[in-house]
């Protein structure tokens, strides 16, 4: 046999032993979707990872806290679970309509972050007010085109007040409790809590630890408050921005 014959050989050998081994190999990752475009270039811009933020998460005994699970009614009489919003980043708040003191800087705070993120399908907001017997669907109704809310994911929700309560003081550790000697009869946290798509409490890191919720009553002209506490709406927002693009 000449040396030709013996390369040519060769070469079939090789092409038949990379056929046995590799081909089934490519096939079984092409039927299970695991070749794409972009593999042939690794730095390739266009391959996209999950990105997770810096946000911490809130912990209890060293669990993350997600939010329980709750169902309530609506400025528009729907009734409204957690599960309306998975898959979305969203704010929670404690208020009340006839709140004389707090509340009405909150809202506010909330619409002018609403309007920051206007377009967002899954953005929205969830107040709860603590005064249900007053703040039916159609007051909640009033309350929200007094303020200007527009975003269809923002509910401002209302139902058993002891259910409410143990949502806030349990389920997101946010302080709430009928005080007849305070101004307008409730009190609640001025703060709010920030939620990602997966339903757990986020916060960011300040001085190496979380700040757990972001204060509500400090807006962003204020800048600084009486006793010298920093506005975090700007802050707030900006952590919006991280968990959207988790």
């Amino acid at each position: 046999m000449s040396k030709t014959n013996y390369s040519y050989v060769g070469i079939s050998l090789i092409i038949l032993v990379f056929g046995i081994i590799f081909i089934p190999r490519i096939v079984d990752r092409i039927k299970n979707n695991d070749i794409t475009r972009d593999e042939s270039r690794s730095d390739s811009p266009s391959k996209k990872e999950k990105l997770v933020s810096d946000l911490a998460f809130l912990e209890i005994n060293g669990v993350a806290k997600k939010v329980p699970a709750f169902s309530f009614t609506d400025q528009d009489g729907k009734t409204i679970t957690n599960k309306d919003y998975e898959g979305k980043v969203y704010v929670v708040e404690f208020f009340f309509t006839t709140c004389p003191t707090i509340c009405p800087r909150m809202s506010k705070n909330l619409v002018q972050i609403q309007n920051s993120f206007n377009g967002f399908k899954n953005f929205g907001v969830a107040s709860f007010t603590i005064n249900p017997e007053h703040d039916t669907p159609e007051v909640l109704k009033k309350y929200a085109t007094q303020y200007g809310i527009t975003n269809p994911n923002w509910h401002l929700l209302t139902g058993d007040i002891d259910v409410i309560y143990q949502l806030a003081n349990q389920g997101f550790n946010l302080y709430t409790a009928k005080n007849a000697e305070v101004e307008g009869g409730f009190e609640h946290s001025g703060n709010f809590a920030l939620i990602d798509k997966n339903g757990f409490i986020r916060s960011r890191i300040v001085n190496g630890n979380p700040i757990i919720y972001y204060n509500g009553m400090i807006s962003e002209s204020e800048k600084i408050d009486e006793d010298g506490q920093e506005q975090q709406i700007s802050m707030l927002k900006e952590d919006i921005k991280k968990l959207l693009n988790e």
